[in-house]
């Protein structure tokens, strides 16, 4: 019974209720969306803003804590970090406003097309100020681009064909991560159901004839034998609970770092193709990505 209690998932999958009965993947995810919406704010206000927009649910008291709307529980932050209390969460996204990062703090503004905008041909003011506006915009799109090493729009459109592949690249490995965790745990499962069913079915092996026997652990012996064979398919013995385990958490770290990389990317991927799009209509023609 001790055994039956511990392995009891509530139709989750072994791993998955594993994981979220030590906090790990859920807290990775949590400290994961936390640091992504950091970056995205720069008030305390846009940060809460900016997590309920993720369906997290925000109790505050003495310690801060966050609950998706998957969740039954509140996480307090503290328990992910040291860097995740109130006030550190706070002193956080004040201190964006200090680091020196090299993209523009600035985000690279839209040229106005003066061929087509209304207000161009309708007030003579406002094509001045669109005249001005453009120019200073050019003007960052060109000191961006610079600080990249960037000297023509050739080298521009090769740039960017170069950060989509190797975001693309990092979203490939994600996947593949992804799929080699789902078979761990359908692997951990069944490994899960061998040992919880080892019993019913040498017993049954005994007197294979005996079909009352069958029939009364009909739901216990069909279990086991689709799952020992299942598991024969791919390995030679039975995989090792524990190793599994261990496995599966190195490769959610692995996905972590990626997601991060991944996330960090996008600012640059979005500045360029905005920069892309300037040139093209600043030239007197809209030009493809």
């Amino acid at each position: 019974e001790a055994y039956k209690r511990k392995y009891k998932t509530a139709g989750k999958s072994w791993y998955e209720y594993d994981q979220n009965k030590k906090g790990n993947s859920w807290k990775a995810k949590l400290q994961f969306d936390i640091d992504r919406m950091i970056n995205k704010s720069k008030s305390w206000e846009e940060f809460l803003e900016n997590m309920e927009s993720l369906d997290y649910e925000i109790k505050f008291g003495k310690h801060i804590a966050f609950r998706h709307k998957d969740k039954q529980r509140f996480t307090r932050a503290k328990t992910i970090g040291e860097d995740y209390t109130e006030e550190r969460l706070k002193e956080r996204i004040a201190e964006r406003e200090f680091i020196n990062t090299p993209t523009v703090k600035k985000r690279i503004g839209n040229v106005i097309d003066m061929n087509t905008n209304a207000k161009v041909k309708e007030s003579k003011g406002y094509e001045y100020w669109a005249t001005k506006h453009n120019l200073n915009t050019m003007a960052e799109s060109v000191i961006f681009i610079r600080e990249h090493g960037i000297k023509s729009v050739q080298q521009l459109d090769e740039f960017i064909q170069k950060t989509a592949d190797e975001r693309q690249n990092l979203q490939d490995k994600i996947k593949a991560i992804d799929k080699k965790m789902e078979q761990l745990s359908t692997t951990m499962e069944q490994v899960h159901i061998v040992k919880k069913y080892r019993a019913y079915y040498k017993e049954y092996k005994v007197n294979p004839s005996d079909r009352a026997f069958f029939e009364e652990y009909k739901a216990q012996i069909t279990p086991y034998e689709n799952a020992l064979s299942e598991l024969k398919t791919t390995y030679s013995k039975l995989p090792n609970s524990k190793d599994i385990l261990a496995n599966l958490d190195k490769l959610q770290d692995k996905k972590n770092t990626l997601m991060q990389e991944y996330s960090s990317t996008k600012p640059t991927m979005d500045e360029l193709y905005q920069i892309r799009k300037n040139y093209g209509i600043y030239m007197g023609k809209e030009m493809e990505r």
